[in-house]
């Protein structure tokens, strides 16, 4: 997925570049959209909170659906065929958690979903050292296309299985989340080095790529330094990279793709607000991040159609071309058009009003071009006339979080900060310099 920054098309005319070259400079100049700093739903409408809420409830009904009745694995996307993802289904538990809690599920059979997902995993699910594999058979739960046993992966499903056990205290759910935690060798995927390998496969064993820089990555390192067994060395917080960059005078911590969801996942689960790394606050970079992807795209508003003032969001999702990273500045910044509604929507929390204002946008202007049963598809690209036809778990699962964090006073945030494991994290790596982070059980 690595690929150069798509070049100025030839057909674009000199006119067209000046006029938007004047439009940019007067948007800039003007302020555009205010953004804010906190998750406020304050600065929102009424009717904006009422289409949130719609699209967190319509967007949980992919786990509902595309979850298998038997063993719970959740599938990849929507597409027929599609095996499961280990991501997905971790989403997929923390979606049903936050269902009930909601009154959108009984909570008998989002209780019977939570305990079946929960053993196969623990039971059935192909695993190495408790890493599972990317990309299991729905039925089976046997590794599938000779994927890898992912770290990210089985960070993301740890983190969905122990938030669904906040939910539910003291029960089966909580026990068998808490036992497949404990099972994960996290010292074993370090493979002798000072960084977490990416994944493992039978064939050749460790893959060549470690997590050595700011990504996503963050969730994976805070369960493994606060893991009740095999834990990583508190040091190794220290030692990835944190590769800064100016763009429009912003100095951002920055993944290499720049896409949006590296900037989000982690914090999807970690209150990262009153929580400092030697000055670095990852709740206001990622606002930071998220500006400058906006600002990103209209900088290529008069090259490409359906970029504008609220239609932004570069992120990894599909395109015309097949699934890539698509990002923006600081980093590899490569872009085509294609834009992921899902990278703005999980934005709200950081970005309340230029969010909403996208949001609004894609759902009053594309309809069903875009939206669904499920909520938005994954992408679209208004140059060649692309419309996903699909809608992809992890992208609906960050959907969920993000907006159950914004409309429910950080509901997630404040389950997840409370668990002993990140309350530890914390601690050993000295994150905590405000005495803010002591969190309490939801009840």
């Amino acid at each position: 997925m690595k690929n150069s920054p798509s070049s100025r098309p030839a057909s674009t005319s000199r006119v067209q570049r000046l006029a938007a070259a004047l439009w940019l400079a007067c948007f800039f100049a003007a302020g555009a959209v205010p953004v804010s700093s906190s998750a406020d739903t304050s600065v929102l409408s009424v009717e904006d909170i009422a289409l949130l809420n719609k699209i967190e409830q319509d967007s949980i009904q992919y786990f509902v659906r595309m979850s298998d009745k038997q063993t719970g694995l959740t599938r990849d996307s929507s597409q027929p065929g599609a095996p499961a993802s280990v991501a997905a289904t971790g989403f997929s538990l923390a979606a049903f958690a936050i269902a009930q809690s909601r009154g959108w599920i009984e909570p008998d059979y989002a209780r019977r979903y939570l305990e079946k997902t929960l053993k196969t995993l623990l039971h059935k699910a192909e695993h190495e050292n408790g890493f599972f594999y990317h990309f299991l058979d729905m039925q089976t739960g046997q590794r599938v296309w000779g994927s890898e046993a992912s770290s990210i992966d089985t960070a993301l499903v740890v983190a969905g299985a122990l938030l669904a056990g906040q939910y539910y205290p003291e029960s089966p759910i909580q026990e068998m989340a808490e036992q497949i935690y404990a099972r994960v060798h996290w010292q074993w995927m370090m493979n002798g080095s000072d960084f977490v390998c990416m994944g493992w496969k039978p064939e050749s064993g460790f893959l060549p790529y470690y997590w050595d820089t700011y990504s996503e990555h963050l969730i994976l390192q805070a369960l493994a330094i606060g893991a009740p067994e095999n834990p990583i060395p508190p040091g190794a917080w220290e030692r990835w990279m944190r590769h800064q960059a100016v763009y429009r005078d912003k100095t951002i911590v920055h993944s290499p793709s720049g896409s949006l969801f590296t900037y989000q996942y982690a914090q999807a689960f970690i209150d990262f607000r009153s929580l400092d790394d030697n000055g670095i606050n990852y709740f206001e970079n990622s606002k930071l991040a998220i500006e400058a992807n906006r600002e990103y795209v209209l900088e290529s508003a008069g090259r490409h159609l359906g970029y504008g003032q609220n239609s932004w969001g570069l992120s990894a999702s599909l395109g015309p071309g097949g699934y890539k990273a698509y990002g923006a500045k600081p980093g590899e910044g490569l872009h085509d058009g294609t834009l992921a509604p899902y990278a703005a929507i999980a934005s709200i929390v950081f970005t309340p009003e230029a969010s909403m204002a996208a949001i609004r946008h894609f759902f009053d202007t594309y309809g069903a071009l875009i939206y669904d049963k499920f909520g938005f598809r994954d992408a679209f690209n208004i140059d060649k006339n692309w419309w996903s036809k699909e809608t992809i778990g992890i992208d609906q699962g960050i959907t969920v979080v993000m907006l159950e964090n914004f409309l429910n006073d950080g509901a997630v945030w404040t389950r997840f900060m409370a668990l002993s494991p990140i309350q530890t994290w914390i601690e050993k790596t000295g994150l905590d310099k405000s005495g803010k982070s002591k969190a309490t059980p939801a009840s």
